[in-house]
């Protein structure tokens, strides 16, 4: 059985502006930092999309973010310590071989919760916040984030993975003066395989925060001016 800590955490709508995904905060917009992260990354994207072919491009987006959508409704049910029920072999699979990983998770303070940082200007919605039982055999309070890939990726693929992490540490410190020790991401893979990506320097990732944050809000403004 998964502890949860009881911890008062903002309940957020969300909406999409212009397709850019916005959270109310006392009634004002405030950008999603899945949209900033997505947005700074954005050139490189429009670059695979032309090497493989818009159809081709839209059926793989189309399967990865079912499969990604899927396998994180078992994981959540799963910490929920209610009982799984599968409707698709994928995601049933990325699921269960997950599960090794999963048991190092406890004592969870936050999971697919809404965090706000009014400092930063950004909100979103964090997968957990709990201990995890990592690399050095103590449980240590994290961010961690689910994905799903067809293979593992090289961690310097990944810096948008840990830049959004440190904005949910950023945005639950704020909120509740309870500072976070590392990142961790958990990454399921239809291989077969299943890497856990640990990371204690949060203020790197803090300094590349803000310049994704300056970047959309420089090309936002630009945008306004054209």
């Amino acid at each position: 059985m998964f502890q949860h800590v009881d911890i008062d955490l903002p309940k957020l709508k969300r909406k999409t502006i212009d397709g850019v995904r916005y959270y109310d905060v006392e009634d004002h917009p405030m950008v999603s930092i899945t949209s900033v992260t997505s947005h700074f990354n954005k050139d490189i994207f429009v670059k695979w999309r032309k090497r493989v072919g818009e159809e081709e491009a839209n059926r793989i987006s189309k399967r990865s973010t079912t499969r990604g959508t899927k396998t994180h409704e078992l994981i959540e049910t799963h910490l929920l310590n209610k009982d799984v029920e599968f409707d698709a072999p994928g995601p049933k699979m990325l699921f269960l071989q997950a599960k090794n990983a999963l048991g190092n998770i406890n004592n969870i303070y936050a999971l697919e919760e809404s965090l706000y940082s009014k400092e930063l200007g950004v909100a979103g919605t964090v997968d957990c916040i709990a201990e995890y039982t990592g690399e050095n055999g103590e449980p240590e309070l994290a961010i961690i984030d689910f994905k799903t890939a067809a293979k593992p990726k090289p961690r310097d693929w990944i810096e948008n993975y840990f830049v959004q992490a440190a904005a949910y540490a950023c945005m639950f410190y704020e909120l509740t003066d309870i500072p976070v020790k590392k990142l961790v991401i958990i990454m399921t893979c239809e291989n077969g395989e299943v890497k856990v990506y640990e990371e204690y320097d949060k203020m790197t990732y803090m300094k590349k925060l803000v310049q994704y944050i300056s970047k959309f809000v420089e090309d936002k403004l630009n945008e306004i001016k054209e």
